[in-house]
């Protein structure tokens, strides 16, 4: 008689399983996730199953099994050799969210090592990578062995997922979103955690967004997926903090590919514009938590100031255009920002009555971002370098008719008139001033404070 772990597996019953409420094992996780990854199982049935756990919902224990089989599906990066502690930050998505060609650059300038897999644009969010590849020659699409050797030189790099990194998840999140089971926090954290921990982290800091502008509007929503997937990402030995951080507006003031490249460029010369403040401020929190569990700071807070120093000495700046050479970046380009930047098209909305910027539904502004050519409709379509929307006033400004609210950059007039639309909508004008809105940063979760929460 055989053993229960040696008995064959089918997936049509591990749908049944899951569709009947029941929890899978470990063993049954891993034959699923290895059926995705070598096409052994039909994508019918993978579909089905994630329906079902999408119903259904994953236990604790089959959201850790899920995401340890995928982040064992493929090859893995091995940092150590570095002789650093590896830390790498990931953030949930949002509009103008750029943070990353910030506190890359700022950790590397304190001693941390930051191997840094990110994606590109979908949906109403903006994607690292076609940032990043607005920067003439810039390469994202690295060996391993690359991505070490310039890790080793600069301190950081920002690459895109290699075909054989993780390739369970490039199958599942393809079905998820032809099949509507995006939307499920266990799901969203075997996806996320399984790249991230592909990359051998010692640490990350997750930002996870609230608000209009986030993929998760609910704050309830977004807190239990920063619990979950802190605890999930601890329980794999990697030190995990998630801050709840604001997205009920663009960050920065801009939003598309080279104008929030050129945003973080003039920030890392020590520029200070004032609608630059909050993304400064809140890559500085972020870098102080990585530079923090990357043991190069007592605290968080040591951090930050260690990360605002690095900033303010140029020393950040120096890392991330030492980064951008290794990958193959034309450093020219940052000599003007102004004159690199070459849209097709230009039109400027005008505030069509005056008063106060009450509130902006950031979820709509992405969408105008994406319909000026700066993102895509559906995966591998090409994206415009030079699209994108420069924002004049955030929340809570006083305006009046006819100032510049936003100039808009894009492929086309057509492109633009559409975008222009969408602005319109997504912006509300009031003749009271606003209340203040949420903080920056709403909560700080770390490991004792998810044990308690999912508890």
């Amino acid at each position: 008689m055989s053993s229960s772990a040696e008995t064959p597996l089918h997936a049509v019953d591990l749908i049944r399983k899951k569709r009947d409420s029941e929890t899978l094992t470990a063993r049954e996780i891993e034959f699923l996730v290895t059926g995705a990854a070598t096409g052994s199982i039909p994508s019918d049935q993978l579909a089905a199953w994630l329906m079902a756990a999408w119903l259904r919902g994953l236990a604790l224990d089959e959201v850790r099994a899920l995401t340890l089989a995928m982040r064992d599906s493929g090859e893995k990066f091995n940092p150590h050799s570095l002789g650093k502690v590896a830390v790498d930050k990931h953030s949930t998505g949002g509009v103008g969210d750029k943070t990353s060609f910030l506190i890359a650059p700022l950790a590397a300038a304190c001693g941390v090592a930051v191997p840094m897999i990110s994606g590109r644009a979908l949906g109403h969010t903006g994607g690292t990578l076609d940032k990043l590849e607005s920067i003439p020659g810039f390469r994202t699409a690295l060996s391993l062995s690359e991505f070490e050797s310039v890790l080793r030189t600069c301190g950081a790099s920002i690459v895109s997922q290699t075909p054989k990194l993780v390739p369970a998840d490039r199958v599942l999140y393809a079905l998820r979103d032809r099949t509507a089971t995006v939307e499920n926090p266990g799901l969203i954290c075997a996806s996320i955690l399984s790249k991230k921990l592909a990359a051998g982290l010692d640490a990350l800091v997750l930002d996870v967004k609230t608000g209009s502008g986030a993929f998760l509007r609910k704050y309830e929503d977004a807190e239990f997926l920063a619990a979950l997937m802190v605890a999930t990402a601890e329980a794999a030995g990697t030190r995990t903090v998630a801050l709840l951080t604001d997205m009920n507006q663009p960050l920065g003031y801009t939003a598309g590919n080279w104008i929030e490249i050129a945003e973080c460029i003039a920030l890392l010369r020590g520029e200070r514009p004032a609608a630059s403040e909050d993304l400064r401020e809140l890559s500085l929190i972020l870098a102080g938590w990585m530079i923090y569990l990357g043991g190069q700071a007592p605290s968080a807070e040591a951090g930050y100031q260690s990360a605002e120093r690095a900033l303010a000495g140029g020393s950040a700046l120096t890392a991330f255009l030492k980064m951008v050479k290794a990958q193959g970046g034309d450093l020219s380009v940052f000599n003007d920002l102004k004159a690199s930047h070459k849209p097709a098209a230009t039109t400027v909305l005008a505030a069509w009555e005056s008063g106060y910027v009450a509130e902006m539904d950031t979820t709509v502004i992405g969408w105008a971002v994406q319909r000026t050519g700066a993102g895509r409709e559906k995966a591998g379509e090409s994206v415009d370098p030079h699209a994108g929307i420069e924002f004049h006033a955030k929340r809570g400004a006083r305006i009046e008719k006819g100032q510049p609210l936003a100039t808009f950059y894009g492929t086309s007039e057509t492109h633009l008139a559409e975008a222009e639309a969408l602005l319109r909508s997504a912006i509300h004008i009031s003749k009271e001033s606003p209340s203040a809105g949420p903080p920056l940063v709403s909560r700080i979760i770390t490991q004792e404070i998810a044990r308690e929460y999912l508890a």
